[in-house]
């Protein structure tokens, strides 16, 4: 380790909020699907447990963890920032079919008075169902890539913390928003036939093999700041551009192309599609009704918590 990663690593101190909140995610969410999986075990299965906390541990490393101290020294750690909040952490949160957990997860008195009417709420329901248009989502995440690499964006999130903290809120949320046609976690439904979705994928991949093939190939550091910033992984600026955008190629590639195949995978074996709708609305019935006392029994959220995404 270089003198100024030490430096930088001894500076750094840990972001008490995020922390917070994302360790207050994880209890709600553990709490509502300790719940579910006692009465649908194969839907709230282990591994959607996993994947949730995957998705929240990756979160963690971007904006969390030491790793945040070092993204404005060098461009490849950036890009790990991007790859962990827009394209891996988002993927696992959803696989973990967060709304009934979370929704199970929190207190009655909240999930019923607060929760519930603000997603019952008309215009925030055609607001929900505009967004999370295949078209709008993959639109909105290629927006936001492409928007916070250009240059001049890219150099004041550098120098303004606010700026900093946006930047990374809104790969956060593009990400949601890019896999959720993917994913599709109840309650969402299907807009477009399943077999378009390994082509949204793959039209994913033009974006960001536009911009990584430009940092590649470029012959200047395109974001001038890291040419006086502290050497963290001891190589020139241009080589850690070009391992950066090295890494956005392969990784991005990689990432899209798994789900695409396991998605490939699943429309040629198609199980009982109607079986696991039934399954799913069968959970969201019991998790509407008015939650038990009796003790025998899990306790179940009220009917105004249920969020319904069409």
């Amino acid at each position: 380790m270089t003198p100024d990663a030490q430096a930088i690593l001894q500076s750094w101190s840990a972001p008490l909020g995020v922390n917070l909140a994302l360790s207050l995610t994880v209890v709600v969410y553990v709490r509502g699907w300790l719940r579910l999986h006692t009465t649908f075990p194969e839907l709230f299965s282990a591994w959607r447990l996993a994947a949730f906390l995957t998705g929240i541990i990756s979160i963690w490393i971007a904006i969390g963890s030491p790793l945040a101290a070092c993204d404005d020294v060098s461009l490849t750690v950036h890009m790990v920032q991007h790859l962990l909040l827009m394209a891996i952490g988002p993927y696992f949160i959803l696989l973990g079919a967060p709304t009934l957990p979370l929704l199970q997860g929190l207190p009655q008195l909240i999930a019923r008075r607060v929760i519930g009417p603000f997603f019952r709420w008309a215009p925030l329901r055609r607001f929900g169902h505009l967004i999370t248009n295949p078209a709008i989502c993959w639109l909105v995440a290629t927006l936001a890539l492409i928007a916070w690499h250009v240059p001049a964006l890219f150099e004041a999130a550098l120098r303004n913390d606010w700026l900093h903290n946006l930047e990374h809120a809104s790969f956060l949320g593009a990400g949601l928003l890019f896999w959720w046609p993917a994913v599709q976690p109840w309650p969402s439904t299907a807009r477009w036939p399943r077999w378009s979705v390994p082509l949204y994928l793959f039209a994913a991949t033009l974006p960001c093999d536009a911009l990584s093939g430009f940092l590649a190939f470029c012959d200047r550091v395109v974001y001038v700041s890291y040419n006086s910033a502290p050497r963290l992984l001891n190589i020139p600026p241009l080589e850690d551009q070009q391992l950066a955008a090295s890494l956005m190629w392969i990784c991005v590639t990689i990432i899209l192309l798994v789900p695409a195949v396991i998605v490939t995978m699943q429309i040629l074996s198609p199980q009982d599609s109607r079986l696991v709708e039934t399954t799913w609305a069968e959970a969201g019935e019991i998790v509407s009704r008015p939650r038990n006392k009796d003790k025998n029994s899990p306790e179940m959220a009220p009917e105004s918590s249920i969020a319904v995404v069409p």
